[in-house]
């Protein structure tokens, strides 16, 4: 009886908890002292997340509290990616911060790569933005899993549809 086991390895994020992470975001720049009449707005998008406010150091006070609130909700902040900060009118600053899903086709080849360089026994392919890998046996996969973990990505990984 020879069956595989098989995950899929994916880089993506809750969009509620994200949903959520924006309007806490929201809630205390309205109630910080030193955020409150800088008129921010911060507005979640399809694609990404633009903050306008009146200065480049309200905008790096806002991006402090949105990584806080990002982790707080176990969401990684790899996901984030910072477009260049945009003069808007008057003095005010506007910046795109574009949201990274799926793993591009570089990042999957890597993947691959060095799953089939280290593991002989494991098979890695790669499926439009995520990468399946099987085996014959689940401790495989289990050391597939933590070799990557150990890893520093450019993006988030997860591991899904494990059986």
């Amino acid at each position: 009886m020879a069956s595989t086991y098989s995950f899929d390895i994916v880089s993506d994020f809750d969009q509620q908890e994200l949903v959520n992470a924006v309007d806490q975001t929201l809630r205390e720049i309205k109630s910080r002292y030193d955020l409150k009449d800088t008129q921010t707005t911060v507005e979640l998008g399809d694609q990404g997340i633009t903050i306008n406010t009146d200065s480049e150091f309200t905008l790096e006070a806002v991006h402090t509290v949105l990584r806080e609130k990002a982790a707080k909700r176990n969401l990684s902040l790899k996901i984030f990616d910072y477009g260049k900060v945009d003069s808007a009118s008057g003095n005010r600053v506007r910046q795109e911060i574009k949201l990274r899903r799926g793993i591009s086709q570089e990042n999957a080849k890597q993947i691959t790569k060095l799953i089939r360089d280290e593991f002989k026994k494991v098979q890695a392919s790669i499926q439009g933005d995520a990468v399946r890998v099987s085996s014959k046996t689940k401790d495989d996969l289990q050391t597939v899993i933590q070799r990557l973990k150990q890893e520093d990505w450019p993006f988030a990984l997860q591991f899904t549809n494990y059986r």
